[in-house]
């Protein structure tokens, strides 16, 4: 017979691998799943080119960019764009109440609807694009854009800080998750590639340009824009 305190180190022991064993079955894997794409058109009309923005970017005045979400599980994304002038604007989900009415999984979604595409302006400075992507929705981000969203013309600068600010805490208090994978997505057999060259800029659908982000809980990624 054990020694009541090696039995009881033995019952400790036990009781703590069977606690780490439940937590490792049903830790999350890949929660956060979806598709995106952030496509830039750029030169005339008779010179357009096409550009996947993987990260940082240089664009002119006049150029042109497009993005969209496909969401492959139920995640939430955010997609927040800062201008040059600092002005901060929602690009996705579409509006305060989409997650909670419109929210649809293998839904194609593109940023701005339909087949119209944003136009950069002749004000050059730096576009920020900010990416969050999380299994939970993010109720303390979604309250600093609504604050934002309602400030008046002299609480705006102060508005855009908190959102930014907010952005940077959510990041930090989800440091510890990582992006599982972040690849091309294969179309009709074939691998999407980032040769861009032979589409028709005028005409392509950028679903066809997307790649599959896939992560644990969270996810985010900023983008940059040298607008000249």
């Amino acid at each position: 017979m054990l020694p009541r305190h090696s039995f009881h180190r033995m019952l400790v022991l036990l009781l703590v691998a069977a606690a780490v064993g439940r937590a490792q079955g049903t830790a999350p894997s890949e929660n956060v799943k979806y598709n995106w794409a952030f496509v830039a058109r750029s030169g005339g009309t008779e010179h357009r080119t096409l550009g996947i923005v993987t990260k940082d970017t240089a664009l002119k005045s006049g150029d042109q960019f497009k993005l969209y979400v496909n969401l492959a599980k139920k995640c939430y994304v955010y997609v927040i764009y800062k201008s040059s002038a600092n002005a901060v604007t929602v690009l996705f989900p579409y509006g305060s109440e989409f997650y909670d009415t419109e929210y649809s999984l293998d839904k194609n979604y593109y940023i701005p609807k339909g087949r119209d595409w944003f136009t950069l302006d002749k004000s050059p400075g730096t576009e920020t694009f900010y990416v969050l992507a999380s299994s939970e929705r993010l109720p303390a981000l979604e309250k600093a854009l609504v604050d934002y969203r309602q400030a008046d013309a002299s609480g705006k600068e102060a508005g855009a800080l908190r959102v930014v600010n907010e952005i940077k805490e959510t990041k930090k208090q989800f440091r510890t998750f990582s992006t599982l994978a972040e690849r091309p997505i294969s179309i009709a057999g074939n691998v999407r590639g980032e040769t861009t060259k032979h589409l028709d800029p005028d005409r392509i659908d950028i679903a066809t340009l997307a790649s599959e982000v896939s992560a644990n809980n969270f996810f985010s990624k900023t983008f940059t824009i040298d607008h000249k």
